[in-house]
């Protein structure tokens, strides 16, 4: 009887299905395969033995054979273990956890030989070379081969010169393999000079590398405290082991400021995963962690999934940020799911933060984490002095503006002490309502429950939910009434503008997505920031944390209560936490910064908290509200989501699964209700929300009372585990 395996394929399926073993093929469990499914091949992952017995009823013959092995070492145990837990906990096909994985199907074909160079015997004749030529043959001598761009880059000539030399007999060609993914860092070059408190929160986290086995901290410490420093010393002692390690960061913005760091300390740069990569480079990184030959990964939360041959420390940087929580298809928190892999791996995770989630503080406080504390910044740099700007009393003075007189005046001192100013809004655009003075008339997004937010870089109004434009309109589409089209509120635009109106003859730059559109634009800003080129920022959330601007010493938000609306569960969470982390970027070096919080409620605890510099006493306070209402961390919560283009059918859909909800003492459900956002990218979508003790399994509760459901195929039930928005 033919070999049968059990193999897993990339598609939102929840099981592995039977493919036979051709004569002469040796498949180990793990190993990544192509196989036939329909019409086409695809690459998949072997998952165990297969379930067909002898004598089966389906004929063997029936069933289809593997056709192709590909040569790469298996997806480890535990990483397929690691797979089915996530595609458990979060109530998702198999299948489709697996897609994570296998992200780069092409990355499994080998790599692509490339032409090299090198010396041949043929002596050269001087006279007859031209002086580019001669400095190749220089370069040459070493007889080492080498691609053309590489020769001519050390020569200092064009890629023309050496395919002469090639053609004249000078050199000869020769196959190369592709260069590895990146070099191995250095683990024993010199470390920064580290202070008492770092270095002892650097040797807690060394002895967990060392140690071999499970085990949780969080570094907590304030903004500029050298928190990245110190746990590099935990990574070099994991690359001294041979170990590989991923450092998570939330946004691509943070990476830029970061590798240089790590470049300083391991003397190269680490491999790299995030979804602004090229195809060519996600290939390389996807296939040197497979190898194994990619010692450390940088990488937004998909790099979690990449399949590390032998994990052994990772570090989730930045714990608290939102960007961790994948919110389409297989809907996770990477910073969770991070320490349950750590956990399965048998080696320590990390999670570094100044602002840490109040459900890792609990941790920490219920000593399920080692609380390593680093409470005062580095090489002497103090914290800045927080002060409110209370907008009912100190108001801007034209109707037209949007930054209080006080703020003004400590821009215009900032500025002439040739320092510079950050000015804060999470807002893009120009301004995010546009409506007719005449009619009422407000132009919202045909596709989805939000208003059109004017754009005037691109004179369109944008929406920013599924990038629906429409041109700025000369008149009111309703009542056809001129000039009479009027901007709500500010977004960084409109700052702006008042800034140049206020101050001519400053360099002022505004970041945000819409200007830093690729990496490189980013790269280009920061540098320029960086290099006191740039006297006043205007930035978004991209700005608002890990930059290190020496020059910058004075932070305005222009709305800090901003976040504070929408009835989300951990909304004063995360305002703390985005204010602290932007009035982190002030005064990080010798000179003392101050940041100005506008606002119209200074006497809320979450204002009061953030002047005080109370962290603690504001997220107690958080604490005992989440355990009076019975909400996270104190019971679980879960988000049934039913979206479909039939308004009809999306409501039928949810009542039925209302009739049938789970009620009892200890599991509530809720709804349903329009979602927030009830029409999205053309889709209506209503939600339930499940709130349950922590002892029951929720997990099978939902997928038995969801599947009892008959549902249209245009109708799609998406279950959110442990949600973090409720939009």
């Amino acid at each position: 009887m033919s070999i049968k395996k059990a193999i897993l394929t990339p598609f939102p399926i929840d099981k592995a299905y039977d493919y036979a073993v051709p004569e002469g093929m040796t498949v180990e469990e793990g190993a990544y395969v192509s196989v036939p499914l329909g019409t086409r091949e695809v690459s998949a992952v072997v998952w165990g033995d297969g379930a067909l017995k002898s004598g089966s009823d389906v004929k063997l013959k029936k069933i289809k054979s593997i056709v192709q092995l590909y040569d790469l070492p298996a997806l480890p145990a535990v990483h397929r273990k690691f797979l089915d837990w996530v595609a458990a906990y979060t109530v998702a096909a198999k299948g489709s956890v697996l897609k994570l994985t296998l992200s780069v199907p092409k990355a499994l074909e080998p790599p692509v030989t490339v032409t090299g160079y090198v010396m041949s015997d043929l002596e050269p004749d001087e006279m007859g070379l031209s002086p580019k030529a001669k400095a190749v043959l220089d370069v040459a001598q070493d007889r080492l081969p080498r691609r053309a761009s590489e020769l001519a880059e050390a020569a200092g000539c064009s890629s023309g010169v050496i395919k002469t030399l090639h053609q004249k007999g000078f050199l000869n060609s020769v196959e190369l393999q592709a260069p590895p993914p990146c070099r191995n860092p250095d683990s024993e070059r010199a470390s920064a000079l580290l202070s008492g408190p770092q270095t002892d929160c650097a040797g807690t986290l060394i002895n967990m590398v060392k140690a071999n086995d499970y085990s949780a901290a969080l570094l907590d410490g304030v903004t500029g405290a050298g928190k990245t420093e110190v746990y590099f010393e935990a990574v070099a002692q994991a690359l001294r082991q041979n170990k590989q390690v991923l450092i998570l960061l939330p946004e691509i913005a943070l990476s830029n400021a970061f590798l240089a760091r790590f470049k300083s300390r391991f003397g190269c740069a680490p491999a790299l995963w995030h979804s602004s990569l090229s195809p060519a480079k996600r290939k390389t990184t996807w296939r040197g962690v497979a190898e194994g030959q990619s010692k450390v990964v940088i990488g937004a939360r998909s790099a979690l999934f990449l399949p590390y041959q032998d994990l052994g420390l990772i570090i989730v940087d930045e714990e608290h940020d939102p960007a961790y929580k994948q919110e389409e298809g297989v809907i996770y928190h990477a910073r969770d799911m991070a320490v349950v892999r750590a956990s399965l791996g048998k080696f320590p995770i990390v999670m570094v933060s100044a602002t840490p989630s109040l459900e890792t503080m609990q941790n920490a406080w219920n000593e399920r984490y080692k609380h390593l504390i680093l409470p005062e910044r580095h090489g002497g740099a103090v914290l800045p002095d927080i002060r409110l700007i209370d907008l009912r009393k100190d108001k801007p003075e034209s109707r037209q503006f949007f930054i209080a007189p006080t703020l003004h005046t400590a821009i215009t001192e900032t500025i002439e002490r040739k320092e510079q100013a950050l000015l804060f809004l999470n807002r893009r655009g120009y301004a995010p309502l546009t409506l007719c003075r005449t009619c009422g008339h407000r132009f919202q997004c045909p596709r989805c429950t939000a208003w059109l937010i004017e754009h005037r870089r691109t004179g369109k109004l944008h929406c920013h939910h599924c990038d629906h434009y429409m041109r700025m309109p000369d008149q009111c589409p309703e009542c056809n009434e001129e000039d009479s089209l009027a901007p709500c509120g500010p977004g960084v635009e409109r700052i702006a503008e008042e800034v140049r109106a206020v101050y001519p003859e400053a360099r002022i730059e505004i970041l945000s997505s819409d200007t830093a559109i690729t990496h490189d634009d980013l790269c280009a800003t920061l540098d320029r920031i960086q290099n006191n080129e740039v006297d006043i920022i205007i930035g978004t959330q991209i700005i608002a944390k890990g930059h290190h601007f020496p020059n910058l010493t004075c932070v305005g938000v222009v709305d800090a209560d901003l976040g504070l609306t929408g009835g989300d569960l951990r909304a004063t969470e995360r305002t703390y936490q985005l204010l602290h982390q932007v009035a982190g970027r002030a005064g990080r070096e010798n000179k003392k910064g101050t940041v100005y919080l506008q606002t119209f409620s200074p006497d809320t605890n979450v204002m009061q908290a953030l002047q005080r510099g109370a962290r603690d006493d504001f997220l107690e306070v958080e604490l005992k509200e989440r355990e009076v209402a019975h909400m996270p961390p104190f019971s679980r919560l879960a988000g049934i989501i039913i979206s479909g283009r039939d308004e009809q059918q999306v409501e039928d859909v949810s009542k039925a699964l209302a009739y049938c909800a789970p009620q009892g003492d200890k599991i509530m459900t809720l709804g349903p209700a329009e979602a927030l956002m009830y029409r999205l990218r053309g889709k209506y979508r209503r939600r339930l929300l499940v709130r349950a003790n922590k002892e029951i399994d929720i997990q099978k509760t939902l997928k038995a009372w969801v599947g009892s459901v008959k549902t249209p195929s245009a109708v799609r039930i998406q279950i959110d585990i442990d949600p973090q928005s409720f939009y």
